[in-house]
């Protein structure tokens, strides 16, 4: 029951935000609350208390009472977003994806790599992975924010940040695109990268054991769509399937 007043509460505060154009920083100030808390609010993690509820009601111009009723709105198409290892699809099928919704499209690693000013690999070797999950958090929560849902084909390891896969998976459809380790193994090689077999001696095992990390965390995705043996067309009507 909590749970169910907590994540109508995610859903509402986020479109009625969204309706009146405000950015979270904007609701912020008027309502008195940190940005911080308000993301949490958004995520469905928001422990409300009743003057909390008042001051984020006021600020949004409505009643409490309203704040936590469902409303027909609620039925608004959220964002979707493709997660899987490199070599997975979502580029690809989350472009043709964006089309058939009628949705923007967004490589969040792009995004990540704009927001820094530099390449990933530069972000990475001179920043390290911290600054990069903080960039990410951002970047991801920029888009979640922004009037239009989009198709979001996140980085693979986004799912090993615990509270930016939960914000994620609060604000957008995810979906999974499962593959089998030797599936992500040609598919990038059939892209001309050969970095994974010059760059390592034993990457094919590597990738089998990082597979074998990620999958549970992938798993808590709310679509699985398995993509072993299909081609990019057959992954987007399975994943379209999954959706509706």
């Amino acid at each position: 029951m909590a749970a169910d007043v907590l994540a109508t509460l995610a859903r509402r505060a986020r479109l009625l935000r969204q309706e009146r154009r405000l950015t979270l920083q904007a609701l912020a100030d008027r309502s008195g609350l940190s940005r911080r808390y308000l993301m949490d609010v958004e995520a469905g993690r928001g422990n409300i208390s009743v003057r909390r509820l008042a001051d984020l009601a006021g600020a949004l111009d409505v009643t409490a009472a309203q704040l936590l009723t469902p409303d027909r709105d609620d039925a608004r198409p959220r964002a979707v977003a493709l997660l899987g290892l490199r070599g997975a699809g979502k580029t690809t099928v989350g472009r043709q994806l964006a089309k058939r919704l009628r949705m923007p499209f967004v490589e969040l690693d792009q995004r990540i790599a704009d927001r820094a000013g530099l390449s990933l690999g530069d972000v990475f070797s001179l920043h390290g992975e911290e600054y990069y999950r903080r960039l990410e958090r951002e970047a991801l929560a920029e888009v979640l924010e922004a009037d239009e849902p989009a198709v979001i084909a996140v980085g693979g390891g986004l799912v090993t940040s615990p509270e930016t896969y939960a914000l994620l998976r609060r604000q957008a459809r995810t979906v999974w695109l499962k593959a089998r380790p030797i599936d992500y193994w040609n598919r990038v090689l059939r892209q001309g990268d050969r970095r994974p077999i010059d760059e390592h001696p034993h990457a094919r095992e590597a990738l089998r054991q990082l597979v074998t990390r990620r999958q549970p965390l992938y798993a808590r995705a709310e679509v699985t769509v398995d993509t072993a043996g299909l081609s990019p067309a057959r992954t987007l009507a399975r994943v379209l399937s999954a959706l509706a």
